[in-house]
């Protein structure tokens, strides 16, 4: 029997996908679930499935742009391999991949550990040349930066070699393409300013070191910054309801309800995936959510639908080292909070110059519907949060920090 397996729908108007990579090859014999294509589209990829056991025949190419409902592959159910049963699946799958190296690395066949393999690949190294110190002569990572820093190009200073000079050429993802997009909108159809401020971060660092090891071993995620600084636009955005509005068209359109899109950065570019509700959540919920989305983002299984809405972000370049930008909105949003690196600075505390863990925070909104007075108050309402955390988010009292945090 011909089964044809057809290009899915990513989302709501979402009609093209593009084929970003085919990870099984024509003529190949598949298994049923196993992953045989992913596909971007303008917001997440996907992964396709195979739905039978049988012989696959791929319709398109990778790279090639085809709509929703296209037929992908077929795959012949008839074509049955003999050697396959379920009871031996995975061992039949380990024997496939096997052979593949094998066919890869034929000669003093040394399996390369994954990350060595990559290292192989990119820098263009035969097998051959790279001596495996692993178990059974395992080519592991080690072994390969050790080639290379072994094998150094000569100085660029021995005017006796000759200079290669290359280009590679990739076209942008379908996502990369719609980022691009959404970026220049957002530059060129809102009216773009920045304020700034800084936070002390002294009370939040001294709670997180009595208790985060607690609430780990409690809750099984970490006690990170970013619940207390997601608790803290959800008190600043009901004093100040216009940064979380949005304009359609000749209306203004003011949320009621708190949905704070978190910037992650994954492999496959910037997602920005949405608690939901964020005022009706504790810590504990705040943190598992972000875990739970930070953990899709990564393995490329976030969907569309946890994408889709937010009514403010917030991003922070900081864990990548940034001490100041200027964060572009996320539009049809009017407002992003940017966090950045925390840094040790001198501050004069009550008339005396003290050392005290500093970050700058960047607050980008439209100027259409936000004015200078809400944008900054806003950022001074976060500032308060962040340095009294126990007196507007634990009633004023040390003792119920325990019971905030659910420990």
């Amino acid at each position: 029997m011909i089964i044809q397996i057809k290009v899915p729908s990513p989302g709501e108007s979402i009609t093209e996908v593009e084929v970003s990579s085919w990870l099984v090859k024509n003529g190949d014999y598949v298994h049923k679930g196993q992953i045989i294509a992913e596909i971007d589209s303008d917001k997440a990829t996907l992964e396709i499935f195979a739905e039978e056991n049988g012989s696959i025949t791929l319709m398109v190419k990778k790279g090639e742009r085809v709509r929703v409902g296209d037929v992908l592959c077929i795959i012949d159910s008839d074509k049955y391999d003999k050697k396959y049963t379920k009871e031996s699946q995975k061992e039949i799958l380990h024997i496939h991949e096997k052979d593949n190296l094998e066919k890869e690395y034929p000669i003093n066949f040394k399996i390369p550990s994954p990350a060595s393999k990559k290292i192989l690949k990119e820098k263009n190294i035969s097998i051959k040349s790279v001596q495996g110190t692993g178990k059974h002569g395992r080519i592991t990572k080690t072994d390969c930066i050790f080639y290379l820093e072994k094998n150094k190009r000569p100085s660029s200073m021995d005017t006796s070699v000759t200079m290669h000079r290359s280009k590679k050429i990739t076209p942008l993802s379908s996502l990369r393409r719609k980022l691009s997009e959404r970026l220049v909108y957002a530059k060129n159809k809102t009216a773009s300013l920045t304020t700034f401020n800084e936070v002390n971060m002294l009370e939040i660092f001294s709670i997180r070191k009595k208790y985060k090891d607690l609430f780990n071993k409690k809750h099984g995620v970490n006690l990170g910054f970013m619940s207390f600084f997601t608790m803290a636009c959800v008190r600043a955005l009901q004093f100040y309801p216009d940064v979380n509005a949005m304009i359609n068209g000749e209306d203004k359109i003011n949320f009621e309800y708190y949905d704070i899109s978190i910037a992650i950065s994954g492999p496959k570019g910037l997602m920005v995936p949405v608690i939901r509700n964020a005022e009706h959540l504790s810590f504990r919920k705040i943190e598992q959510e972000i875990y739970k989305l930070s953990t899709r983002v990564h393995n490329g299984t976030i969907s569309i639908d946890e994408m889709t809405g937010g009514t403010f972000t917030i991003t922070n370049g900081g864990i990548f080292g940034s001490m100041l930008s200027t964060p572009i909105i996320n539009p049809p949003q009017s407002a992003i909070l940017g966090m950045h690196k925390i840094m040790e600075r001198p501050v004069v505390v009550n008339g005396s110059i003290e050392i005290r863990p500093m970050m700058y925070l960047a607050l980008s909104y439209d100027h259409r519907i936000i004015d200078g007075r809400e944008s900054v108050g806003f950022l001074v309402s976060i500032k308060e949060s962040i340095e009294n955390p126990i007196k507007f988010f634990m009633g004023g009292n040390k003792e119920n920090i325990s019971k905030t945090l659910e420990l």
